[in-house]
């Protein structure tokens, strides 16, 4: 570390991710459960997990997520992981937060396949959650029935999900002063990365999130012209082909890239967004020098450990698969 380089980085666009240990570990605990719980889908066999991988970045690695019976999703799967540091959740903005997004899931026929009504009554019927949602929540009583709401289920799903970020990356310990975190190269690819413009969406903590913008400002986008993003929610013409701005944290383990994952190479994608964004042609070596900053932006991933679900009863509804 050099004298005064942390301060010194206190003006960078990009904020490196604090560390916080100030949350309810019984309701995390909890929402690690529902994280992981295959019975919030009506197979039986979908989770969070599956779309939002924790193994591999937060995000499944595939064109477009795998649903209910098979169905092949709409559209590329973000990353949960730093999706705190997201203005709104879901491509187009229209989960206010993760709070709303966890119930999105759940009651999509393409997705987990279920209702809010049929999930609750699963977990309704199983007395470990009975007991964990009064200890957490303090249930309502009716006739003598503790009641576990939808509300209190993705307010416990987004409590975990709060806690999925990944402080100390390299590049992050290069904001807070320790010069050789990085190197010389890395260093050049930062400075490119400002020079050039990406910077300007790609800002904050999580190094994007914090806007929406049109793909395809300096040049119209042709390899997706189905998808209208934004529009969907605002049905404001303006809005056509307008998403939330991904976060880059973490980038290099959740290819493919883009809501329409049209293309797998990080240099490829660096390549686009200077094409279609910024109407830029980056030579090969100013390329190599993004993506290797890029890669200095993956942090530690979460240290999750598997939990142990309860059985379920007599009375929990049975998976179907139909």
């Amino acid at each position: 570390m050099s004298g005064g380089a942390s301060s010194a980085r206190e003006d960078e666009p990009i904020k490196p991710i604090s560390i916080n240990f100030d949350y309810n570990r019984a309701k995390v605990e909890l929402g690690k459960k529902l994280f992981f719980e295959p019975r919030l889908s009506k197979s039986g066999w979908i989770t969070c997990n599956s779309c939002h991988n924790l193994a591999t970045g937060g995000a499944d690695n595939l064109p477009t997520s795998i649903g209910h019976k098979w169905f092949l999703g709409p559209i590329n799967s973000p990353t949960v992981l730093n999706s705190k540091f997201n203005l709104a959740q879901f491509w187009d903005g229209r989960a206010k937060d993760l709070k709303e997004q966890a119930g999105g899931p759940i009651a999509n026929p393409l997705e987990m396949g279920s209702n809010h009504e049929l999930a609750v009554s699963i977990l309704q019927s199983i007395p470990e959650y009975v007991q964990w949602f009064s200890e957490i929540y303090g249930l309502d009583e009716m006739y003598g029935d503790e009641i576990i709401t939808i509300d209190q289920v993705t307010d416990a799903i987004a409590a975990f999900e709060e806690t999925l970020v990944t402080p100390n990356s390299n590049f992050d310990n290069w904001l807070n002063g320790y010069d050789n975190s990085i190197s010389e190269i890395e260093k050049e690819g930062y400075d490119l990365f400002k020079e050039k413009g990406c910077i300007v969406c790609h800002n904050g903590v999580g190094v994007g999130g914090n806007s929406y913008q049109k793909f395809g400002i300096a040049k119209p986008y042709d390899k997706d012209t189905h998808t209208l993003g934004r529009y969907n929610v605002t049905k404001d013409e303006k809005d056509k082909y307008v998403f939330k701005v991904p976060l880059l944290r973490n980038i290099e383990l959740t290819a493919p890239y883009f809501h329409d994952a049209s293309t797998w190479d990080l240099a490829e994608a660096v390549n686009i967004m200077n094409e279609y964004q910024l109407g830029l042609k980056l030579t090969d070596s100013e390329t190599s020098k993004i993506v290797a900053f890029l890669r200095t932006l993956t942090g530690d991933q979460p240290s999750v450990i598997f939990p142990i679900l309860p059985p379920s009863t007599s009375t929990t509804a049975k998976p179907n698969r139909n």
